[in-house]
């Protein structure tokens, strides 16, 4: 039984179907099919039931698969032990990077680790939505701080942080007045942010720790057009300074409450806790964490759905819990 006939077994598994682990795989569908029917017969089980194009796991495919994730792991982590920091890995990593502040510093990264690893096929899928990582086939996805509430059994890596604070364009200011106070933020438009477990924070964390409710009459999942729309006038945003950063300098926009510590937003590098890490993913997150990781902070474990980092250390709160 070849290693990587077991892999792809796990990949149907997860992807629910043979033409949707060859599309992930990016392996014609008579490939999976004929490499599965083979593992079938050295194995001498029937490993799925197959109905149409989706497949359910047998009884005897459910026992298999789980025994055989502990044999994966168990064997990714004895090449990890034996081969050197040098050593050259191939195979496939597929990342996912949410449109993050710091993200051209993180392709730079992930360019430095291809260059040291030639044979390694990269591919990186931008999105906002939170994925299933399993079914995806995503080895480790870079997240920001509102997202991990909709993450589930993942390790967080903190990777750098970044200054939140409240701006708007001069235009804007011009038209509709300067708020004197946070308080005053409740009487003004704000470009709401939504992320894609739905929802829409409408109460945020400034400075240390302290609550401004917001509302406003456009909301989006991007930062470029949340950046986009307050240049544009349409209303206050709160944003990362390094979002900001070039038109706070030409004037194109104007921090708002410069008494007011910025707040620190985490971005995290996230991978699940309950599956076996590949040989290229944890060669990728350590060198992750050794290039841009802040020194001395923990690492995070989320294992419900219902995460315990609303509040303080989130800078959007939602109030439908």
């Amino acid at each position: 039984m070849k290693t990587e006939d077991l892999a792809l077994f796990h990949r149907i598994v997860e992807t629910g179907s043979v033409m949707d682990a060859a599309d992930l795989l990016n392996l014609p569908k008579s490939t999976v099919s004929r490499r599965l029917q083979i593992l079938e017969e050295e194995l001498n089980i029937k490993l799925f039931h197959r109905q149409s194009r989706a497949m359910t796991l047998t009884s005897a495919g459910s026992h298999f698969y789980q025994r055989s994730q502990d044999i994966l792991a168990q064997l990714d982590e004895t090449l990890f032990e034996m081969t050197n920091d040098d050593a050259e890995i191939s195979g496939h990593l597929r990342i996912q990077l949410f449109p993050i502040p710091g993200m051209m510093q993180l392709m730079d990264a992930i360019y430095r680790f291809m260059d040291l690893h030639p044979k390694l096929k990269v591919e990186v899928i931008s999105t906002s939505e939170v994925m299933d990582i399993v079914k995806h086939n995503v080895d480790v996805a870079f997240v920001i701080e509102p997202a991990i509430e909709a993450l589930e059994h993942f390790v967080l890596r903190p990777i750098f942080q970044t200054d939140l604070r409240f701006y708007a364009s001069p235009d804007y200011l011009a038209r509709k007045g300067m708020p004197a106070t946070l308080s005053e933020i409740e009487q003004h438009n704000v470009i709401l942010f939504r992320v894609s477990n739905g929802r829409v924070f409408n109460e945020i964390v400034v400075g240390e720790n302290e609550r401004v409710k917001v509302r406003g009459n456009f909301c989006t999942n991007n930062l470029d057009v949340v950046a986009e729309s307050v240049l544009r006038g349409r209303g206050i945003a709160y944003l990362p300074s390094e979002v900001t950063a070039e038109y706070v300098a030409n004037g194109s926009l104007v921090a708002l409450f410069p008494e007011t510590s910025a707040h620190q937003g985490e971005c995290y590098l996230a991978y699940p806790s309950r599956r076996f890490v590949s040989l290229a993913s944890r060669r990728f997150i350590d060198f992750i964490m050794e290039n841009l990781a802040p020194q001395g902070v923990p690492t995070r474990m989320i294992t419900q759905r219902k995460s315990t980092f609303i509040g303080v250390g989130n800078p959007f709160v939602n109030d439908k819990q």
